[in-house]
């Protein structure tokens, strides 16, 4: 059974920075690409950031392009977003999922305060 956890939202001032982490089990981790997307309330979900399976290869949407960065660590299952220079329209929840594996974790949430 896959399984997605996802950590590290919280409330941080504009300008500021969190790091989320998604760790996954259940699925050989290394093969897939893994995103992380958002919602905010009343919006649709939407693209963030994707990593390949190596982690050679990283796509961003533009609106976070040079101040989030996508990592992972296949020893540990776990895909990570650095997150900097925060915006209140960054609030949302975020979610990680492997890419055309039909999986979503529960989300963490994160607050960005003007």
């Amino acid at each position: 059974q896959v399984q997605l956890v996802e950590s590290g939202g919280g409330l941080v001032q504009a300008g500021g920075s969190l790091r989320l982490s998604c760790a996954a089990s259940g699925l050989t981790f290394r093969n897939y690409r893994m995103g992380w997307y958002r919602q905010a309330p009343g919006k649709e979900r939407e693209f963030v950031a994707q990593i390949s399976g190596s982690g050679g290869t990283t796509y961003y949407s533009d609106s976070v392009k040079g101040r989030f960065t996508i990592s992972r660590d296949n020893a540990k299952n776990t895909v990570y977003l650095q997150m900097n220079s925060l915006k209140p329209e960054d609030t949302a929840m975020y979610y990680c999922r492997p890419e055309g594996a039909g999986y979503w974790g529960q989300g963490t949430q994160v607050t960005v305060s003007s």
